[in-house]
C-alpha cells in the first residue's frame, strides 16, 4: 500500500507557523581594555544593550594566563572585558562611544592609579566591519579632545576569563570596591578628560 504524499492540514499549518515565527536577534560581542577590569565591566554593564560582560585577559604570550601571571607585567596582557551586546537595541558604535567616554584615551602608561602595562587601553574589534568604526572612532576622539590618543587597535586574540571572584567584583565586594574606586580616582579623571561627557551613554551608577 502506497503512502499518501499529501501532508496532513495539521503538518501544513505547523510549518507555516513556524515560517512567521520571529528570528531572535543574535547578540553581538566586543572587547575593550580600559584599566582594572572591575570598573570597565561595572561601567559597561551599565549601558542599554549590554546583555553580559566577562573580566579577563587578552593579548599575551602565556596561554591561560592567572591574576598572578599577570600582575607581574611580564605575559603582555591585558585586563580587559568582553562585552556581549543586543545590536537591536545599541549599536557597535554607540557602545565604542560609551567606551571612549569612560576612560582616559590619552595615558599610555595605565589608567588612574592602575599603572602598567596590564592597565593600557585598548580595543580589540572581532572583525573587519568593528575594525574600520574602531579606527573612525579613534579620530574622531582625538579631533574632540584636540590630543593624540595612546589607545591600541590590536586584533582579536584569545581571550581568557578571569577567575571567578573577578567576575562582577563590584556587586559581590560593594564596599571595597567602592574604595578602591574612590581612591584610585577614575570618576575624577575621567571628568577631568570629558568634562559634561563624562560617561555618556550609560545608565545612572545608583539607577
Amino acid at each position: 500500500m502506497m503512502r499518501s504524499s499529501f501532508l496532513q492540514p495539521g503538518v501544513v499549518a505547523l510549518g507555516l507557523l513556524a515560517s512567521l515565527a520571529p528570528v531572535a536577534a543574535q547578540a553581538d560581542e566586543a572587547i575593550f581594555a580600559g584599566g582594572c577590569f572591575w570598573s570597565m565591566e561595572t561601567d559597561l554593564d551599565r549601558v542599554e544593550g549590554v546583555t553580559s560582560t566577562t573580566s579577563g585577559y587578552i593579548g599575551g604570550t602565556l596561554a591561560n594566563p592567572t591574576y598572578q601571571d599577570v600582575v607581574t607585567e611580564r605575559t603582555g596582557h591585558y585586563e580587559a572585558v568582553k562585552v556581549t551586546f543586543d545590536p537591536a537595541v545599541i549599536s557597535y558604535d554607540q557602545l565604542l562611544s560609551a567606551y571612549w567616554h569612560s576612560i582616559d584615551p590619552t595615558d599610555a602608561g595605565g589608567q588612574f592609579c592602575d599603572r602598567g602595562d596590564s592597565y593600557r587601553t585598548a580595543i580589540f574589534p572581532m572583525d573587519e566591519t568593528q575594525r574600520k568604526a574602531v579606527k573612525a572612532s579613534k579620530t574622531a576622539v582625538a579631533a574632540d579632545l584636540e590630543q593624540d590618543v595612546a589607545t591600541k587597535i590590536l586584533p582579536a586574540a584569545t581571550f581568557y576569563p578571569g577567575e571567578d571572584y573577578h567576575q562582577d567584583y563590584a556587586r559581590k565586594n560593594p564596599d571595597h570596591y567602592n574604595r578602591y574606586r574612590m581612591g584610585c580616582g577614575r570618576d575624577r579623571a575621567v571628568r577631568a578628560v570629558w568634562g559634561d561627557k563624562a560617561q555618556m551613554g550609560m545608565k545612572p551608577a545608583h539607577s
